[in-house]
C-alpha cells in the first residue's frame, strides 16, 4: 500500500478515524498521499456555518489530519471540482458522494470511507475502496451521572444550575442536581461526546438538524440541543421514559376495553404536557400487537417505547404527507400518530382514517373538549365523528375522561322551532352515556355548546309557561277530545299530544281554529301526532336515495299494508305501502331528514305491519 493515493470522503472524516490511524501508522505512512475533495471541504464548511455539529467536527478533524501529515511528511492535497448549488441541494441523494467517487477514479486513488453504501458503489465502479467501521470507545455518557431510577429528564443550560424532573408523569418535582453552575465548555464536552458516539449506529437518529437546533434519538434518550441563534445560550435537554405500563395497569372498565377491541378506530389521546400521553400510546401499541394487529407509528422524534414488531416511521423527505402512500402499501391495522400539531398533521390523520386505517392520535389539550376543538376548522365539522370516535383525556398520568362522538340531525338543545334542525356533533361521556356537548354551525360560526348548562338553566327557570300552568290542567283540556291522549312536555312553551288517528281532525278543527284556541288558552305551542299503531309483524325491505326522495321498497305482497317505520326502536311515522310496493319520503321533510341521518350513521331502521 506504499506510494498510494488515498481519497477521504465526508463520513470517515466526521468519524475522526483518519487522524488516529495517521498517528499509529495503521494504514498510511510517509510514502502515502492524502487527497481531500474540495466537495467535502465545502460541504463541511456549509454545515459549520449553520452551527451543525458535523461540520464543526469535520473541519476540526481536517485540521488535525493536516498537523499529523506535516509532522510525518505525508503529502496532503485538496483536489476536485467544487459542488454547484444543485449538487448541494441533492447532497442527501448521493450527488456529493458521486463527485468524490469520480475524483478517486480520475486520480487512480483508493477511497477510504465509513459509509458502507459508498464503499459498495466505489467497488461497483472499479475503484479500490477501504471501508472503515467506526470503533467507538465511549462506554457511557457524561450526562448519565445526572440520571437516577426516577429521573424523567435533565435540563442543562449555560450559566444555570443543573436541574432534573424527578417522579412520574403528572407527579414530578424539579430538583437542583449540583451546586456548580454549568459552563459553556462543559456543555461543549457533552455535545462533542454525544455527536461522536457511533454516528453510524442504527440506534441513533438525527430527528432534527437545523441551524441552532439538533434533536437526536439514541435508544431510550431523546436529546435536544439548542444554541445561538435559535436560543439565547447553549442548552441541553435529555428526556428518558421511566414508566412502562400495560393497558391492564390503567384499570380500564370492561366497557372501554370492549370498545377499544371491537369498535374504536379513531382514537385521540389528549392531555397537557407531561400527563402521560406517550405512555398510554405505547401501551395501546403493545395491546394491539398482542391482539395480532399490524401496528406502525408516525413520530418525530421517534421516542415511543414500543414492541419490536412495531415499525416507527419518521417524516419521509421532511413530510408525513409523503409517507402516506408508503404506509398504505404496508397495510397496517393501526397507526399511532404521535404529536399532531400542524394543519398538515390533521389532514394526514384524517386521510389515513378515511382510507380505513385505525388511527390513534396524540394531541396536546388542557381539557377533553379542547381536543375536539383543535380539529374544528381544520376538518369539515360533519366529518369529525367519522374521523375520531373516542377521546381519552389524561391528567396526572391517569385517564380522567373518555368521550364518544356521534353525528346526528336534530334541533340543538335550547332551541324550540323544528325548522332549526341541523346536522350536529354530539359528545357523550362514554362511561355514563350523558350528553355533555353539542357542536353545530350557526350562521358562519361553529358553536360548541355545553348541554349540561342548558339543562340546569331550564330546571331553574321558575317563570316558564309549563311550570306556571299545572300539567294536570293541560290534561284536563286535551282529554275532552281523547281520554287516552298521551301528553309530552317538550320545552318551556311546547307540548306534544298523541291521539288516535281519527281524533286528529277534531282537535285541529277547521283551518286550525280549535288547536289555535287551545294554544291561546294554555299559553303553549301544541304539536299533534297520531299514536303509534299496534305492531303485528316485521317486514323486510330495501332503502335507497333517489333525487330528493328516500325510497323504501317492500315485497309486492305487502302492497296496501299499513306500516310503522322505526329508527333504533323509536317510532318515526306511519304510512301505507303503495301500488309499486314502495313508500316515498321527501328528504326535505322532518321525517326525511331523520331517515337520511339514520342511513348516514348506519342506525337500525325497521318496518312493522300495523293494525291501523
Amino acid at each position: 500500500m506504499n506510494s498510494k493515493k488515498y481519497v477521504l470522503d465526508t463520513s470517515v472524516i466526521i468519524d475522526k478515524e483518519i487522524s488516529k490511524m495517521l498517528q499509529t501508522g495503521k494504514i498510511l505512512d510517509e510514502n502515502s498521499e492524502i487527497i481531500i475533495p474540495r466537495a467535502v471541504l465545502d460541504e463541511l464548511q456549509a454545515q459549520a456555518s449553520t452551527n451543525r455539529d458535523q461540520g464543526l467536527v469535520g473541519l476540526q478533524e481536517i485540521h488535525e489530519i493536516r498537523d499529523v501529515c506535516n509532522k510525518k511528511g505525508i503529502k496532503i492535497n485538496f483536489f476536485g471540482e467544487r459542488p454547484a448549488y444543485d449538487d448541494i441541494l441533492l447532497a442527501k441523494h448521493g450527488r456529493i458522494d458521486s463527485i468524490i467517487n469520480e475524483l478517486a477514479f480520475k486520480e487512480n486513488a483508493i477511497l477510504i470511507t465509513g459509509d458502507y453504501v459508498q464503499h459498495l458503489a466505489a467497488l461497483a465502479q472499479g475503484i479500490d475502496s477501504i471501508f472503515i467501521k467506526y470503533n467507538n470507545k465511549i462506554t457511557h455518557f457524561k450526562f448519565e451521572k445526572f440520571f437516577s431510577d426516577k429521573t424523567m429528564s435533565i435540563h442543562l443550560k449555560e450559566g444555570v444550575y443543573p436541574y432534573a424532573k424527578i417522579g412520574s408523569p403528572g407527579k414530578f418535582e424539579l430538583k437542583r442536581l449540583d451546586e456548580k453552575i454549568i459552563t459553556n465548555d462543559y456543555l461543549k464536552e457533552i455535545i462533542k461526546e454525544i455527536y461522536e458516539y457511533n454516528p453510524l449506529n442504527t440506534n441513533k437518529f438525527y430527528e432534527i438538524n437545523r441551524e441552532g437546533a439538533t434533536v437526536i434519538q439514541y435508544e431510550k434518550y431523546r436529546i435536544t440541543i439548542t444554541k445561538s441563534p435559535f436560543s439565547d445560550s447553549t442548552e441541553i435537554t435529555i428526556v428518558r421514559p421511566i414508566v412502562h405500563l400495560s393497558l391492564d395497569d390503567y384499570k380500564l372498565s370492561e366497557k372501554l376495553l370492549k370498545r377499544l377491541e371491537e369498535k374504536a378506530e379513531g382514537i385521540v389521546i389528549a392531555g397537557p404536557p407531561g400527563s402521560g400521553k406517550s405512555t398510554i400510546a405505547s401501551s395501546l401499541a403493545e395491546y394491539y400487537t398482542k391482539k395480532e394487529k399490524i401496528v406502525k407509528t408516525f413520530e418525530s422524534p421517534r421516542d415511543l417505547q414500543v414492541p419490536k414488531e412495531v415499525t416507527q416511521y419518521s417524516p419521509l423527505e421532511g413530510s408525513f404527507e409523503n409517507a402516506v402512500d408508503l404506509l398504505l402499501l404496508v397495510r397496517p391495522d393501526y397507526t399511532i400518530f404521535d404529536e399532531i400539531r400542524r394543519i398538515k398533521d390533521f389532514n394526514v390523520f384524517a386521510d389515513l382514517r378515511l382510507s380505513g386505517v385505525g388511527m390513534i392520535g396524540v394531541i396536546h389539550a388542557n381539557s377533553p373538549i379542547d381536543a375536539v376543538q383543535r380539529f374544528i376548522g381544520k376538518i369539515e365539522l360533519g366529518m369529525i365523528p367519522h374521523i375520531i370516535d373516542t377521546i381519552i383525556f389524561l391528567k396526572d398520568g391517569n385517564i380522567n375522561k373518555v368521550y364518544e362522538l356521534k353525528l346526528t340531525v336534530k334541533v340543538p338543545s335550547g332551541m324550540v322551532e323544528e325548522d332549526l334542525a341541523r346536522p350536529l356533533v354530539e359528545i357523550f361521556d362514554f362511561e355514563n352515556g350523558e350528553l355533555e356537548y353539542e357542536i353545530y354551525t350557526y350562521g358562519e360560526e361553529n358553536i360548541v355548546v355545553p348541554v349540561k348548562e342548558i339543562v340546569e338553566k331550564k330546571s331553574t327557570n321558575t317563570s316558564s309557561n309549563i311550570i306556571r300552568l299545572a300539567e294536570s290542567k293541560i290534561k284536563d283540556v286535551v282529554r275532552r277530545f281523547d281520554p287516552n291522549a298521551d301528553i309530552e312536555i317538550i320545552s318551556d312553551n311546547k307540548v306534544r299530544i298523541k291521539v288516535g288517528k281519527e281524533i286528529i281532525p277534531k282537535i285541529i278543527g277547521r283551518s286550525g281554529s280549535t288547536v289555535s284556541e287551545l294554544e291561546n288558552l294554555l299559553g303553549v305551542r301544541i304539536d299533534i301526532e297520531a299514536k303509534t299503531p299496534v305492531l303485528e309483524k316485521k317486514i323486510d325491505f330495501q332503502i335507497n336515495e333517489s333525487g330528493s326522495s328516500i325510497i323504501i321498497i317492500a315485497d309486492k305482497k305487502e302492497v296496501g299494508s299499513n306500516v310503522g317505520i322505526y329508527i333504533n326502536n323509536e317510532f318515526l311515522l306511519s304510512s301505507q305501502i303503495g301500488r309499486k310496493s314502495r313508500i316515498k319520503v321527501d328528504k326535505r321533510s322532518e321525517y326525511g331528514k331523520k331517515l337520511l341521518n339514520a342511513i348516514l350513521t348506519s342506525s337500525d331502521i325497521k318496518l312493522f305491519k300495523t293494525s291501523g
